[in-house]
């Protein structure tokens, strides 16, 4: 049986960013994913243009993606504040992005398996994978990039897996004229909180965060989103004046925010499988990205090694993800509270509106410098 330098587990934005990477470093690489492209996400869609030198050494392109530069912040009642986005960001569904990583990465020569793994196996310093389609692959490496839950978190016995996690995703896409190209729009609602920002077809997405507890009153989103989400005035007018694309919005229940190891029975983690920076108060996109690039830096260098070392490798790894991600999603943590408690928000929203300066110094701690190569 063939034993390919690394198998990717997992074909989302940390998955075929580490495809590419690692191809073009001239490694065999296998890429197993679910799903077949494109399709949706639960997603917020926006990227800060920090990814954009690192995708350009990549040789890829976001060109068709929308410039955004502006925030706008609000409260349940309706209060605003705007500021100017200290780097900038990109607007672009995941459908057109995925689909843009895995079309690069099939022209680098990476193997594409569309079978939902089962269980990744240690042994005798192989990797063995083997999907729900009884087939079973080796590497010499293994990255997990399936995202934010999974049985395989069960498999490899991952001490968060065994919390309830009362967070619930939804997306969906809207035609709506009225909001700007530029603008990424974070409004509040009893129980959560929603993103709004345009993607490269022209729609906007919509896409919010929401406690269980306060979803569990309602018995639809649709319900939902009339009884609670239109109280934001904001919200209440988008929602009665755009168009639905889709014919039932995406979801997506049990998201954790658990801390997570980095690396997991000689497993390295990437994007969301290492951690979750709190949606639409971070830049998720961002990290799932820059967590492959520091992977794929660490294993093409141990693949290259003359006397390679897999602990080293592994503490490497640990260190480089906690020192680039753990402050931000710490400062993630503290903005998602400040949003949810209704007279903090309050609070900081008139903070604030006197001293825009403090929201773009949370900005910046929620986001990375440009990532260079």
């Amino acid at each position: 049986m063939k034993v390919y330098d690394v198998i990717i587990v997992g074909g989302g934005l940390a998955g075929l960013t580490a495809a590419v990477h690692l191809a073009k470093a001239a490694h065999q690489v296998l890429l197993v994913e679910k799903q077949r492209y494109p399709h949706h996400k639960v997603c917020g869609e926006y990227v800060s243009n920090e990814i954009v030198p690192y995708l350009e050494f990549l040789d890829i392109s976001l060109s068709s993606a929308v410039k955004i530069d502006t925030l706008q912040l609000t409260t349940e009642s309706g209060a605003s504040v705007t500021t100017s986005l200290p780097l900038g960001g990109l607007g672009i569904s995941r459908y057109a992005f995925d689909e843009t990583l895995y079309l690069k990465a099939l022209s680098l020569e990476v193997t594409f398996v569309f079978e939902t793994v089962t269980s990744i196996d240690f042994v005798g310093d192989i990797f063995h994978v083997k999907t729900a389609a009884d087939n079973s692959f080796k590497a010499k490496l293994v990255i997990g990039a399936y995202g934010k839950r999974s049985v395989l978190d069960k498999q490899l016995q991952r001490s968060f897996i065994q919390e309830k996690s009362s967070w619930l995703g939804v997306k969906a896409h809207y035609q709506y004229d009225e909001f700007p190209d530029n603008k990424v729009a974070l409004h509040n609602f009893n129980g959560g909180y929603a993103g709004l920002s345009k993607i490269e077809s022209g729609a906007v997405n919509f896409c919010y965060l929401v406690s269980y507890e306060s979803f569990k009153k309602e018995k639809s989103i649709a319900s939902f989103n009339k009884s609670i989400v239109a109280k934001n005035p904001f919200l209440n007018h988008f929602l009665g004046n755009a168009k639905p694309l889709f014919g039932e919005p995406l979801s997506i229940a049990q998201v954790s925010f658990y801390p997570k190891a980095a690396v997991e029975n000689h497993v390295l983690m990437c994007g969301d499988t290492a951690g979750l920076i709190h949606p639409l108060c971070g830049n998720g996109m961002a990290m799932a990205i820059h967590s492959a690039k520091i992977a794929s830096e660490l294993i093409d260098a141990y693949l290259n090694a003359e006397n390679p070392d897999r602990g080293a490798l592994e503490r490497k790894y640990q260190v480089a993800w906690a020192t680039t991600f753990k402050q931000r999603i710490r400062a993630g943590r503290l903005l998602q509270s400040v949003l949810l408690n209704h007279q903090a928000s309050k609070l900081a929203m008139k903070t604030v509106a006197k001293s825009p300066w403090l929201l773009r110094t949370l900005i910046k701690k929620t986001h990375g410098d440009p990532i260079t190569c």
